[in-house]
């Protein structure tokens, strides 16, 4: 992360399986706030903690063709098949998300928004955290809500 001192950076655990996740892509949401995000000089990283053999598993190969397929705009895809990443910042499931300021700072975590469930029309009449989050950093003000319980399907983690 010290590479990205300077900049604001978005951390969004990730699992084209899971159906929370799927209704954020589907929509098209997720791909808003990456450009949002993006076209404010944030560095935006997917994050793929599935262990080989577990939901949500893919190789490098298949991250790079969702991303296409997707149209996702992440400034890369991780790939943390042995966990470490997600299990240092404590990511729990997926969308889990992680806003750190420029200044290295975590200043969210937790949900993308406030309607916990994978129906699609929910989008629409959410607060969504992590926008708000960007937003605060912007007019450089402090996260009016920093933590939130994150909801979807589980991360699967190796044993």
């Amino acid at each position: 992360m010290s590479q990205f001192l300077g900049k604001t950076v978005v951390l969004e655990w990730t699992n084209h399986d899971c159906p929370y996740v799927r209704k954020h892509y589907g929509t098209g949401n997720m791909q808003a706030l990456q450009k949002e995000a993006k076209d404010q000089g944030a560095i935006w990283l997917s994050v793929i903690s599935s262990a080989p053999g577990r939901q949500g598993y893919v190789t490098g190969k298949q991250a790079n063709d969702l991303t296409i397929k997707r149209k996702a705009y992440p400034t890369a895809v991780l790939l943390d098949t042995n966990g470490i990443v997600g299990q240092a910042y404590g990511a729990t499931s997926t969308p889990n998300m992680f806003v750190i300021s420029k200044q290295g700072i975590l200043i969210y975590k937790g949900a993308i928004d406030n309607k916990p469930s994978a129906n699609p029309a929910d989008i629409k009449s959410a607060t969504n955290y992590v926008r708000a989050a960007l937003q605060s950093t912007i007019l450089g003000k402090l996260v009016e809500k920093a933590v939130s319980r994150p909801y979807g399907c589980s991360i699967k983690y190796g044993s």
